[in-house]
């Protein structure tokens, strides 16, 4: 078994100092990702080992003593650190996995959108303010001063680990830890970017064009890929979900595809029948209200109410008639209404089984939504 000072090239009385010089030096030269012939790998290995034990005054003191000292006695022939070589291989202390990356992938955001009720009729364009992480203009996403770049790291050479001996039962077992110097990147950054402090983003203000498509309603999210926070150093950036919320209007109300509202008519017009024009949500609106037209009656205007998300065509529109009972008359209106009732078979009011119509239906489910 090869002398650990005979591997660093160092004398048995060397420093701490002595010994972490010559082992960054031998590291620099036989690391794999600077020399990965095969003879170099294994002479790496050495160092390693060699510097691990030495640099750990206990370690280093058992070594001195010699196997007699702790658990470096033979067992058959074969010691145990050669034994926690072997565990090493089927478990994988010590192997080296490579530095980790610095680019992160961004966080997703949601975002609620409010949008009317005639929004939503043929859909609506939308440019939404968002503040978010965005990739920084001086470093370009990389971290690093312009004019500068990351320098391997002279400590773990580049792997973003440490290996470390640990002496126990079952002989040397080598492990992996994060480089405490470049914290497992395998690169440090000697002059960070000032305008994001080394992050590769800073916080602004951006607009995102979002394009609502026709009839979405409350609850609906839209998604979209990668607009959401640019990714630390470069990384890519996080998704938008938009979250819709349609507003309540006075007038119209909504049941599924097909909008709502009630008209109010006068008495006379109900019996004698009358032609009304009325806003609505895409323009006016012309409604013939035929004689003896009862309250509670529905009429349905075809392809007026809201486009349909998933489909052709749209909805229709439902107008509840609501017939107004006149309460105050004058002498003249009572004497002519008193004359009609007269001319007219009258009937005894008796009492029937309740009767709901369609559109109260539709009404109750809209008051109680």
């Amino acid at each position: 078994m090869a002398d650990h000072y005979d591997v660093l090239g160092i004398s048995r009385d060397a420093s701490a100092e002595d010994i972490k010089k010559a082992y960054r030096r031998l590291a620099r030269e036989l690391h794999p990702d600077v020399n990965p012939d095969e003879a170099a790998q294994e002479k790496f290995k050495l160092v390693t080992h060699a510097y691990e034990v030495l640099s750990d005054p206990v370690q280093r003191q058992q070594y001195d003593l010699g196997p007699q000292a702790g658990f470096g006695g033979n067992f058959g022939g074969q010691g145990f650190s050669d034994f926690g070589d072997i565990f090493n291989t089927f478990f994988g202390g010590g192997q080296q996995r490579g530095p980790r990356s610095r680019m992160e992938r961004g966080q997703d955001a949601l975002l609620r959108v409010e949008v009317d009720l005639a929004d939503v009729i043929f859909g609506v364009h939308k440019d939404i303010e968002i503040d978010t992480a965005v990739v920084c203009e001086t470093c370009s996403g990389n971290c690093c001063q312009p004019g500068t770049s990351p320098v391997t790291c002279d400590i773990c050479g580049g792997s973003g680990t440490i290996q470390r001996a640990v002496r126990s039962l079952l002989g040397n077992v080598m492990t992996s830890n994060p480089c405490g110097s470049c914290r497992g990147y395998g690169t440090t950054i000697p002059a960070p970017c000032t305008t994001c402090q080394g992050q590769g983003r800073v916080r602004a203000s951006k607009t995102i064009p979002l394009d609502i498509p026709a009839g979405v309603d409350t609850g609906v999210r839209l998604h979209m890929a990668q607009a959401g926070e640019a990714g630390q150093a470069g990384g890519v950036p996080g998704d938008l979900y938009f979250e819709i919320k349609v507003n309540h209007h006075d007038v119209f109300s909504r049941d599924n595809d097909d909008l709502l509202c009630t008209l109010e008519v006068q008495m006379t017009d109900a019996i004698l029948g009358t032609t009304v024009t009325v806003p609505g949500l895409d323009g006016e609106v012309t409604l013939e209200i035929k004689p003896g037209t009862q309250g509670s009656e529905v009429l349905t205007v075809k392809d007026r109410g809201i486009t349909r998300l998933r489909g052709n065509g749209r909805g229709d529109l439902k107008v509840g008639i609501h017939v107004i009972t006149p309460t105050k008359l004058s002498s003249k209106e009572k004497e002519l209404i008193s004359t009609f009732a007269k001319g007219r078979k009258q009937s005894t009011p008796a009492l029937t089984h309740f009767q709901q119509g369609m559109f109260s239906k539709l009404r109750d489910r809209f008051f109680n939504a």
